[in-house]
């Protein structure tokens, strides 16, 4: 009985913060195949055009191609333009509720009266390119672990680095705890704003809408994008001389992180804060995506339709890669999620164990965006932060063992 009116409480609450932003647009289906165009974009659309095949197939077909060589798809060229720049911290909330509104001049006033301290960000122009100038220029904030530089006689630890992906929608400042809290354990952290996302987002967006949307081909670029985007970051880190380096990603941002993990070796830690299976699945049965899909849904799509067409940025697609070679990997979930339905985090479960993943679960007892409130964010936080903590430390220890032996 109790676990009964507690279900119904947390999908109450859940309910109620998933549906306060009111500022949610549904917009039509577009296939967006010139934002796919150097992979086969083009010439579907001339295949369209000319009656020889419908949209959706075409667009199901060009997934199936991407997965089958995802490193056509995922590989980039190592950008030449890195650099830190010093930048005031500001908010560019997704929101228009006045609290939040308040909270971004109050940031901004700070700023010119110069009560606000300039902080470090990695800049840097993203190997893959889009309509939109201020998105392909990625921006992290950089928090260095003090030591990281010491370089005393005798087996040196190696330097270790978190790259951290926030939720889709995040603000600027979302998921900064993390820089401090990683900073403490000796690990420094890039904290990367998504594409179309803070800093990255378009002027005529209150929303990072165009990261996932009704249009299916600019959703799969900017997954590519977020890919890329990570793995440059890991080429930044190695040219500071970084040995072990990890990510953490929460929801959308788990997806991203997972793919990069799949994609690039180098990423040994592994968290996945809110994780699932299917990308068109957590589109279609998800709370935070309704709109999206009314909007398949109106134009005549169904679930299963849904999936097909972004097989192309969906972890399952790339479980096999994820598990050949050696990392450690936390997954968080929740059985009240009403963005990432349970079924969906099981089944990443389930698909670990099948593919002999070294991993460990943990369960929240609340929602996806209940896992922000109080006293779920500190149960969340010492999860993920033990999890770190200890993974790097057991990772350091075999490498000083490797270098005495």
């Amino acid at each position: 009985m109790l676990g009964k009116l507690y279900a119904k409480w947390m999908f109450a609450w859940e309910t109620v913060l998933t549906t306060r932003d009111q500022n949610r647009v549904e917009r039509p289906l577009e296939w967006g195949f010139e934002y796919l165009a150097e992979f086969g974009g083009d010439a579907a659309a001339a295949r369209i055009a000319a009656g020889e095949i419908t949209p959706l197939d075409a667009m199901v077909e060009l997934n199936q191609r991407i997965a089958e060589t995802p490193h056509s798809f995922f590989d980039y060229t190592t950008p030449t333009d890195f650099r830190i720049e010093m930048r005031h911290p500001e908010l560019h909330p997704t929101n228009v509720r006045p609290e939040t509104l308040e909270q971004e001049r109050e940031y901004q006033r700070q700023a010119e009266v110069g009560e606000l301290r300039k902080e470090p960000f990695l800049r840097f122009t993203s190997p893959v390119r889009t309509p939109y100038p201020e998105n392909d220029v990625v921006n992290a904030r950089w928090y260095e672990a003090q030591g990281s530089r010491a370089q005393g006689p005798g087996p040196r630890k190696p330097k270790q680095a978190m790259i951290v992906m926030p939720q889709w929608n995040a603000d600027a400042i979302s998921h900064n705890v993390f820089g401090s809290l990683f900073n403490s354990f000796g690990v420094s952290v890039l904290r990367l704003s998504k594409p179309y996302h803070d800093v990255r987002r378009p002027a005529e967006l209150e929303r990072s809408d165009y990261a996932v949307s009704s249009n299916v081909g600019r959703t799969i670029a900017a997954c590519r994008q977020a890919v890329v985007d990570i793995r440059s970051c890991i080429d930044w880190l190695e040219a500071q001389g970084y040995e072990q380096i990890g990510v953490l990603g929460t929801s959308l941002g788990s997806c991203y992180a997972f793919i990069a993990a799949a994609m690039d070796p180098r990423l040994r830690v592994c968290a996945f804060n809110h994780a699932s299976t299917w990308f068109g699945d957590v589109v279609w049965t998800g709370q935070s995506t309704r709109h999206i899909h009314a909007s398949f849904e109106h134009a005549g799509l169904t679930q299963d339709d849904v999936r097909k067409m972004f097989v192309a940025i969906s972890p399952m697609a790339y479980m096999e890669q994820y598990a050949a070679n050696p990392k450690r990997t936390l997954v968080i979930y929740a059985p009240y999620d009403l963005t990432f339905i349970k079924e969906l985090s099981l089944d990443v479960l389930k698909n670990f164990d099948k593919h002999h993943v070294d991993y460990i679960a943990k369960m929240l007892p609340c929602g996806h965006y209940t896992t922000g409130e109080t006293p779920y964010k500190y149960i969340d936080g010492w999860y993920i932060g033990s999890f770190v903590w200890g993974t790097f430390r057991k990772l350091a220890a075999e490498a000083l063992s490797a270098k005495a032996s």
